[in-house]
C-alpha cells in the first residue's frame, strides 16, 4: 500500500498533537486529584499555631489552617500588581505580621482591592487595630503567567508595588526575615479586602478525563480515516 505524500503529512502532523493533548489533559486530571487530597489533608489537621520555629516548608505547611499572634508592621506594606478579579485589575494587599517575642514575620494576604483611575494614587491600607490574633490559611503566593526580569524588584517608599513575591527578596527591604509563604486572611476577620480564595477547581478531574478520552478518540478516528483513505486511493 502505497501513501500519498500530502495525506500523510497533514496525518503526521496532526496525531501528535491530538495525542499530546490527551496526555496534557490527563496531566491536569492528576494535577487536580493532588489539589483535591492535598486540601481534604489539610482540613482534617488541626489548626498550626505559627512560631518561628515551625519549618519553612510550603509544600508540607500549604492550605493548613494556621493562627498566629503578633502585630501588623502597618507603615512597610505591598501591593502585588496585575491581579484580576471580576475581570478587574487591581492589587493583592500583603501586610507583615511580626510574631509575638519573635523578630520573624509572615505575609499576610489581606485581599483584593481595585486599582485606582490614576494610578499614581495609591489605596489606603490602613488597619484599625495593629496587634492580634489572626487566622488564615497557608498558601503559596499569588502567581503571574509570564515572569519579567527585574518583576520581582519591589518599587521604592510604601506601600511598595511588587509584580511577583520573593520573600528573600521582600525581607532585604523590609529589614527582617520573613516565611517563604504567605496567610490568607480569614474571610470573617477585621481588616481585610475582597477575599476568595480559591478552595476549590474550577474543572473537577472526570472532567480533565473525559477531555482527555476525546483527544484520543479524535486520534483514533483520524487514524481510521486515513487508512481508509489510503486504501480507496490504491484501489481506485
Amino acid at each position: 500500500m502505497k501513501f500519498k505524500l500530502i495525506p500523510t503529512l497533514v496525518y503526521l502532523c496532526v496525531l501528535p498533537v491530538l495525542i499530546s493533548l490527551g496526555i496534557w489533559q490527563l496531566d491536569r486530571s492528576e494535577q487536580k486529584r493532588a489539589f483535591l487530597k492535598a486540601q481534604e489533608h489539610a482540613a482534617a489537621t488541626e489548626t498550626l499555631h505559627l512560631t518561628a520555629a515551625v519549618e519553612n516548608n510550603t509544600e508540607a505547611l500549604r492550605y493548613r489552617n494556621v493562627e498566629v499572634a503578633g502585630r501588623y508592621d502597618v507603615a512597610h506594606q505591598f501591593l502585588v500588581d496585575n491581579q484580576i478579579s471580576d475581570g478587574k485589575a487591581g492589587y493583592f494587599v500583603l501586610t507583615p505580621f511580626i510574631l509575638t517575642g519573635e523578630n520573624k514575620a509572615v505575609l499576610v494576604n489581606r485581599g483584593w482591592i481595585p486599582l485606582n483611575q490614576d494610578r499614581s494614587i495609591l489605596p489606603d491600607l490602613q488597619i484599625n487595630k495593629a496587634e492580634a490574633v489572626i487566622t488564615g490559611r497557608i498558601n503559596n503566593f499569588p502567581s503571574v503567567g509570564i515572569k519579567l526580569e527585574g518583576s520581582e524588584i519591589p518599587t521604592e517608599g510604601w506601600p511598595s508595588i511588587v509584580q511577583v513575591v520573593d520573600s528573600n527578596v521582600l525581607a532585604k527591604k523590609l529589614g527582617y526575615p520573613l516565611f517563604q509563604f504567605q496567610v490568607e486572611l480569614a474571610k470573617e476577620l477585621p481588616d481585610g479586602f475582597k477575599r476568595e480564595w480559591h478552595t476549590a477547581t474550577i474543572m473537577q478531574p472526570e472532567q480533565h478525563t473525559a477531555y482527555a478520552i476525546q483527544w484520543f478518540a479524535l486520534a483514533l478516528t483520524l487514524t481510521i480515516l486515513f487508512i481508509w483513505y489510503s486504501f480507496k486511493k490504491n484501489n481506485a
